[in-house]
């Protein structure tokens, strides 16, 4: 198996990490590639597999992702392109992408090449803009749409398969992924969904309604949204990362894309686990003061 790292240059103890994980590797007797990029690190990164992103997502069979989930979702950009495989190895805060404690590489690597791994394949949303192709986007997490630095909120319509649904005043909406309804959604009330889950979410932001809430839709169906806003300009934002503004009114299409996203997963962290120990979800606070007293 040859693997490719891509490094969050900006992390001040990467140097340190990629070249442990690059001394576990060559002891292993493994190939791998690494990105350019780290020769960009507050400490620049020499290695004679330094290759551009392009060469090194063309020769590896799986990307390791190091930093946080930033790193992950910017690295998986480049994994569904090729249509490769990814793994999070985390040195960030959360890390609820990044799965794989940096502290658990050994271990990784030791499941890794004994076959004790499986390939996920996550859902990928795509977005178009009228006909234009260098409008259309894909995401991991999710698509907002919102009113970007404009101070009053947009009207937005949705529709589902042309039948609409709603019109409503709000600061913007997300549409997300199963694995994007941890982010940015769950933060605007939007459900926990598993990643397992063929859906779609769709989660206002700050609607100036109490009747406007969260929706589930299978993601076989098509999500038209169409924004006015009383400046020139709304926002779309592609997780976070690609983000582009467009003249008001906007109508954007977004369905589910043909290609999925492959995550190389092993058996060091299950996704309810990382649920409770990361995002604490299902503890009784209760329970923790007692043992305490």
């Amino acid at each position: 198996m040859i693997f490719g790292i891509v490094g969050n240059y900006n992390k001040e103890n990467i140097f340190d990490i990629v070249s442990s994980l690059v001394e576990k590797l060559e002891t292993r007797d493994l190939e791998y590639y690494i990105c350019n990029s780290l020769e960009r690190a507050p400490k620049p990164f020499r290695n004679k597999n330094l290759a551009d992103i392009k060469t090194v997502a063309e020769k590896s069979d799986v990307l390791l992702s190091i930093g946080g989930d930033g790193t992950m979702l910017s690295t998986a950009f480049t994994a569904h392109q090729y249509e490769k495989p990814v793994v999070g190895i985390n040195i960030g805060k959360l890390g609820f992408l990044a799965e794989v404690d940096v502290q658990k590489t050994d271990l990784f690597l030791s499941n890794v090449l004994s076959g004790k791994y499986t390939i996920e394949e996550r859902m990928v949303l795509s977005a178009k803009c009228g006909i234009v192709e260098e409008n259309e986007f894909v995401a991991f997490n999710d698509i907002v749409v919102d009113k970007g630095n404009w101070p009053k909120m947009i009207e937005i319509t949705i529709k589902v398969d042309d039948e609409s649904v709603a019109t409503y005043s709000a600061d913007g909406i997300i549409i997300a992924t199963p694995t994007g309804s941890t982010g940015y959604s769950l933060s605007v009330g939007g459900p926990i969904v598993s990643p397992k889950s063929n859906v779609i979410t769709l989660s206002p932001i700050s609607p100036h309604t109490l009747t406007v809430r969260p929706l589930v839709i299978p993601n076989t169906q098509k999500i038209s949204v169409f924004v006015e806003s009383a400046n020139t300009k709304v926002q779309v934002n592609c997780d976070g990362q690609r983000v582009r503004e467009f003249k008001s009114p906007l109508e954007l299409e977004i369905i589910k894309d043909a290609k999925p996203l492959k995550i190389l997963h092993t058996s060091l962290a299950s996704y309810f686990e990382i649920l409770r120990t990361k995002l604490l979800w299902g503890l009784d606070v209760r329970k923790n003061n007692k043992e305490r007293e």
